[in-house]
């Protein structure tokens, strides 16, 4: 298989993975009492760091071989995408995990997740379009 089809599939794998985080598990947390949130939390961010790391991993490793095999603006964009998006989980989204781990909640904390993640949803939607567009060239 095509290394170009392979991280096609990753990125719409992640688009749509990204879009139920977003139209479905985030905004399922308010609905959780604080106790309960912290149990299902715990279990969540395992079962979803099983499917999520793996294909972000895979997604920048391809992104790399990309840029390092073949470089054009288009991978240099794609690239800057992923970086985005890598930055946004780890200096936004990781923290605030943690915090709900903690027990640190509130309701301006669940607002924030949903509302950040916006920038998550729009930048993977991005970077799927954009192989997409390189791929049917």
């Amino acid at each position: 298989m095509d290394i170009a089809i392979v991280r096609l599939l990753l990125d719409f794998g992640l688009l749509i993975l990204i879009w139920i985080v977003q139209l479905v598990i985030y905004p399922s947390f308010s609905y959780f009492e604080k106790d309960n949130l912290i149990k299902w939390h715990h279990v969540y961010t395992l079962r979803i760091g099983v499917l999520v790391m793996p294909m972000m991993i895979g997604q920048i490793t391809i992104s790399l071989i990309q840029i390092f095999t073949t470089y054009t603006f288009y991978n240099l964009i794609d690239l800057t995408l992923i970086v985005g998006v890598w930055l946004s989980t780890f200096l936004h989204f990781v923290p605030m995990h943690m915090n709900i781990s903690k027990g640190i909640i509130d309701d301006k904390l669940k607002y924030k997740l949903v509302f950040y993640n916006w920038i998550r949803v729009f930048l993977w939607a991005t970077i799927f379009l954009l192989n997409l567009y390189v791929c049917l060239q």
